[in-house]
């Protein structure tokens, strides 16, 4: 099989079903900002961590690549006139939301609570975070968007939001963990 097709040189690209659309399509936007965060989300498994954290990294890319297809897919291609589903696309379950808001809650009992806004850095591993954690905001908004003009699964925004959560939660721990300075931002008066 060929990387190429030479199928989107016009400028448009098919959607999971069929349907062609052009590559600025805001469907596209989305599930390509999905894949961008997913390679950001790589590049932090690939830091020196835990295992845990690399196991669960792991875990969410997958979900990313079935939100990816999710987002991917026409729905109007999606079910059938008998109310069935057409093409066998897998699902972000409530169970994917409940395991990100444990590991949340589970990094957070470690750490010393929040008093004000920190500064993204202190560490390598931990900007990585904070960059992803700005991409899966933005592949956030595009899906809101993009739901607002085409409705879909509700569980997709849920899981992106929580996934920025994580991803924040994240980057304290291991600043933590890393001995890595936590920058309160204290405004600067004028």
């Amino acid at each position: 099989m060929k990387v190429y097709t030479k199928t989107g040189d016009k400028g448009t690209t098919a959607l999971f079903g069929g349907t062609r659309v052009p590559k600025h399509h805001i469907r596209i936007e989305s599930y390509g900002t999905v894949d961008e965060l997913n390679s950001h989300i790589g590049l932090i498994r690939d830091q020196d961590m835990n295992p845990h954290y690399k196991k669960v990294l792991e875990h969410i890319q997958d979900r990313l690549f079935t939100l990816g297809a999710i987002l991917a897919t026409d729905p109007e291609k999606l079910i059938l006139k008998n109310g069935k589903e057409r093409l066998n696309i897998p699902k972000i379950s409530d169970e994917n939301i409940q395991y990100l808001e444990n590991e949340i809650d589970a990094m957070d009992s470690e750490l010393p609570p929040m008093t004000h806004f920190v500064l993204p850095g202190g560490h390598t591993t931990v900007s990585y975070c904070h960059i992803a954690r700005c991409v899966c905001r933005r592949a956030e908004r595009l899906s809101v968007h993009l739901h607002e003009l085409e409705p879909t699964d509700e569980r997709v925004l849920t899981y992106l939001n929580r996934l920025s959560d994580y991803l924040f939660v994240l980057a304290r721990k291991l600043s933590h963990d890393l001995n890595a300075d936590e920058v309160k931002w204290i405004p600067e008066k004028y």
